[in-house]
């Protein structure tokens, strides 16, 4: 019996350190993987979209570049983390880089994507080349109050109840008139929309929250790799504020698109291509 007791502990033993070590790293997104060319690109979506967002521009590229698609946790279906913020997004997407080493890669994101892609290249530039930022700020906020400073404690609690309390109609009704602001083609804007309902909801409310709050006009000084930021047409009127924001990028080249809203890939998407196509090309 004293036999059969010990083999029984052995074997708890072996389970427990094969659980250990065989536990794959969890990262707060989800990857797809497409392409097979030496240099990489990494596509992080917008606030509540999917890694979707990004399929023509994926169709374009991945015959030349090995391209990384993320959706992050808790967006569009995708199951949430217990916790979500913005810091460690940024530092998660830094060693996915790293521990799948990937050499160097291009970040292209949008929006929220596009705050990741400029932290990223701030806060760890030797890992970094090229970031495109597609209609992102470094401080959204201080467009509308120059004054705005982040708080050190943000508590994102009354928001997050807010958004919860809502019955999936209210929700869908806020959705439904704030994104024919966002994306101008019609065929899309119930895409978006969709996304946006399949999103955990203390996610999307901490995530708006976090975002909300994040300032990078000071962190930008550091990004040392080359810059696309590519900004929605109705931003030319807000052209001194705006550029007053990225007046720490040395190496941002900035263009305003001629026509459309948020979703620069739906609404004015030969201009976007041209753009990419440059940028992506030139050494």
């Amino acid at each position: 019996m004293k036999k059969y007791k010990i083999f029984f502990i052995l074997v708890l033993v072996f389970a427990a350190v094969c659980n250990i070590f065989g536990q794959t790293k969890t990262y707060p997104f989800e990857v797809k993987k497409t392409g097979q060319g030496n240099q990489s690109i990494i596509f992080i979506p917008g606030f509540a979209s999917s890694g979707e967002v990004w399929n023509d521009t994926v169709t374009q590229f991945d015959k030349k570049f090995s391209c990384y698609v993320l959706t992050m946790k808790g967006f569009a279906g995708v199951k949430p983390l217990a916790d979500a913020n913005f810091k460690d997004w940024e530092k998660g997407i830094a060693e996915y880089i790293k521990d799948q080493k990937i050499e160097k890669p291009i970040i292209i994101g949008h929006s929220m994507g596009g705050g990741l892609a400029m932290a990223l290249a701030a806060d760890y530039p030797e890992l970094v080349s090229k970031i495109v930022v597609v209609d992102a700020l470094p401080c959204l906020a201080a467009l509308s109050d120059p004054n705005f400073k982040s708080k050190e404690n943000n508590d994102c609690t009354s928001t997050i109840n807010t958004l919860k309390a809502m019955s999936d109609e209210q929700f869908k009704q806020m959705q439904t008139g704030t994104i024919p602001r966002l994306v101008a083609d019609p065929s899309m804007q119930e895409t978006v929309i969709s996304w946006s309902m399949k999103s955990d909801r203390t996610t999307f409310a901490k995530m708006y929250c976090d975002f909300s709050n994040t300032d990078l006009r000071e962190k930008i000084q550091t990004i040392q790799c080359p810059s696309l930021i590519l900004l929605e047409s109705y931003f030319v009127n807000f052209k001194p504020a705006i550029e007053s924001q990225y007046k720490n990028l040395k190496w941002a080249d900035m263009r305003y698109a001629s026509k459309g809203l948020h979703f620069i890939m739906y609404d004015d998407k030969e201009w976007y291509f041209e753009q990419l196509n440059n940028f992506l090309s030139s050494k």
